[in-house]
């Protein structure tokens, strides 16, 4: 059998017959007002963004007016926009990067474990005198500190998925792209965003879910005992419950609701019913998605004139890309000089590696002894059975809701917003009504941090099972129920062997997402009441509050120690079996 992309998806969603002249001139005046409105928009928001800090430095709070709200909320859609563009560069490019080169990959992905374990206070605590520096005296310094802890939430799990999409590619379509003699610009283009793009959009949806997760604490910033306060929905949330006024952070979760359905019907209903057309099938879909602002866009005039704007210049980077060689063009490497050059490489790596261990354990010594080195890991291995607790309830509860989800089109639509809402939705918007449930039910928050990291991170699992059961070519499908088998036997030699590189993508990302998440997890205050769960993700957030930047590399490397073993021992074989056992190749 040999698998081709949807070929009926392709050309649209099934019906090819041009739309009459009336209805094209109408979609061309929404798409056109589409256009100039989204550009007003931008123009509108764009000064405030970079206005000068005023007399008395940045604001440490925003203001809790409701009428506010809509303002706030265009701020955080922005500032999500533009870190969701940034994450999506960065995924393509490391991704390439990891999957490409096999010395690069040894490298990039144990790095990439690291980087999405390290807490988003982490990457605050360093970066925000970087930006303020970078630029002084304008509050775009503290923008841009704001959509980097924003791109710190987003960019890893796109990264993983892209890079697993990379390295599961079809055999047949790489030997097509060999001997087509595509360069690495059009196979980019033309294989790698086309196979990569469902699962890659479905993680585009995560991200944004995760962003919306940390917007409080990337928009009302507390490093080195200051807060930096930004016009948005999370500042106002924040502000709100320290004030404790509810009525306030209600408006908000109203205003969030509304942001999140408008951006499911602008953005990502188009791009899952536009994204049919990489399907991996030989029969078109009996069900197709739809959306109302893709049959606009399709009725109306935009392609033709993408085309004619776009061509000429995909003609032009073809050519200058060509000189750089095709696919498959370059000659195997001899096997000793590759062994001998693998050593070197090791070498270097690691002794590299050991200077910088010997470097941060002398710094450690100084400061605060090795003693405190072994508390954090005891506080790592706390958070870590609250993790693995966490990975395991979800996986039972989501990939069979998963799968039934992305293989029901029906179903898919109408679930697909609902799952964005409540994906999307902050949870720790609720966080301070939590603590009071705490409080007067005396709930220990070591347990209630588990509910509390799984309301941001449960759903890594369940939209990579979307993706990866959405993937399932309908052929397989077909020849399932024409054998009669059972409910159990389709499950067990179909259903689960598709998803379950879906679910070590969803997981790996899950379990990521968790140990970030439990910075804002193991700590949790409204008014008078904090509660604090030992671990290590209240020890970060303490330092970092405090300023104690010996404290806060303590916790990230050790946190960072952790991921990458657990990774390396757990979800490492996992995914070596399932691209070895359960890829769509034969």
């Amino acid at each position: 059998m040999t698998f081709t992309f949807n070929r009926r998806a392709i050309a649209g969603e099934g019906d090819t017959r041009p739309a009459p002249l009336t209805t094209r001139i109408l979609s061309d005046c929404l798409v056109v007002a589409g256009i100039l409105a989204f550009g007003g928009l931008i123009a509108y928001l764009l000064p405030t963004i970079a206005a000068p800090i005023g007399p008395h430095g940045v604001p440490s709070g925003v203001s809790t007016d409701v009428a506010q709200l809509p303002y706030y909320a265009m701020r955080s859609v922005l500032r999500m926009a533009v870190a969701l563009l940034v994450s999506l560069v960065f995924s393509f490019i490391y991704g390439l990067a990891a999957a490409r080169s096999r010395r690069a990959g040894k490298i990039l992905i144990p790095l990439l474990d690291i980087l999405q374990s390290v807490p988003i206070l982490g990457f605050l605590s360093i970066s925000v005198p970087f930006w303020l520096t970078l630029f002084p005296g304008s509050m775009l310094g503290v923008e841009a500190a704001s959509i980097f802890a924003i791109f710190t939430s987003q960019a890893w799990n796109m990264t993983f998925s892209f890079y697993h999409s990379l390295r599961s590619e079809p055999k047949e379509l790489v030997e097509a792209a060999k001997n087509l003699r595509l360069t690495s610009w059009q196979r980019f283009w033309t294989l790698d965003v086309p196979n990569a793009c469902i699962p890659l959009l479905w993680n585009c949806m995560m991200s944004v879910s995760g962003g919306w997760f940390f917007l409080t604490a990337s928009e009302m910033i507390s490093v080195n005992n200051r807060t930096y306060a930004l016009p948005g929905i999370g500042s106002f949330v924040a502000q709100s419950a320290a004030e404790g006024r509810f009525g306030g952070i209600g408006w908000a979760i109203v205003a969030m609701v509304l942001v999140v359905l408008a951006i499911d019907f602008l953005l990502w209903k188009p791009l899952t019913a536009w994204a049919e057309k990489f399907r991996i099938t030989q029969n078109a879909s009996s069900a197709v998605s739809t959306s109302l602002v893709l049959t606009i866009i399709r009725q109306s005039h935009v392609d033709e004139w993408l085309g004619r704007l776009l061509r000429p210049i995909g003609d032009l980077l073809d050519r200058m890309m060509r000189p750089f060689g095709v696919t498959g063009a370059s000659r195997p490497a001899d096997p000793r000089r590759r062994r001998a050059g693998d050593l070197v490489f090791n070498v270097i790596v690691w002794i590299l590696l050991a200077a910088g261990v010997v470097y941060m354990l002398v710094t450690i010594r100084h400061d605060t002894g090795l003693g405190e080195l072994a508390y954090a890991f005891a506080l790592g291995g706390l958070t870590f059975l609250r993790v693995a607790l966490l990975i395991v309830l979800c996986s039972l509860i989501w990939v069979p809701i998963g799968a039934v989800i992305g293989m029901t089109p029906k179903i898919s639509r109408f679930a697909q917003p609902i799952i964005q809402v409540l994906a999307s939705f902050p949870a720790n918007f609720i966080f301070p009504f939590v603590t009071l449930w705490f409080v007067a039910w005396h709930i220990d928050i070591g347990w209630g941090s588990i509910l509390l990291m799984a309301l941001g991170t449960q759903w890594y699992i369940l939209f990579n099972v979307i993706a990866g059961a959405s993937q399932i070519p309908d052929d397989l499908r077909e020849m399932a129920a024409n054998m009669h088998l059972s409910r159990w036997m389709r499950w067990k030699t179909l259903i689960l062997p598709a998803v379950f590189s879906s679910w070590c993508t969803g997981g790996i990302t899950a379990a990521g997402g968790a140990w970030n998440a439990s910075i804002v997890s193991e700590v949790v205050s409204y008014r008078s009441h904090t509660l604090t769960a030992q671990g290590i993700g209240s020890y970060i957030t303490s330092a970092t509050a405090t300023g104690d930047m010996t404290r806060v590399l303590i916790g990230v490397a050790v946190m960072g120690v952790l991921v990458v073993a657990i990774n390396r021992l757990f979800w490492e074989p996992l995914q070596r079996l399932a691209n070895r056992r359960y890829a769509l190749t034969v």
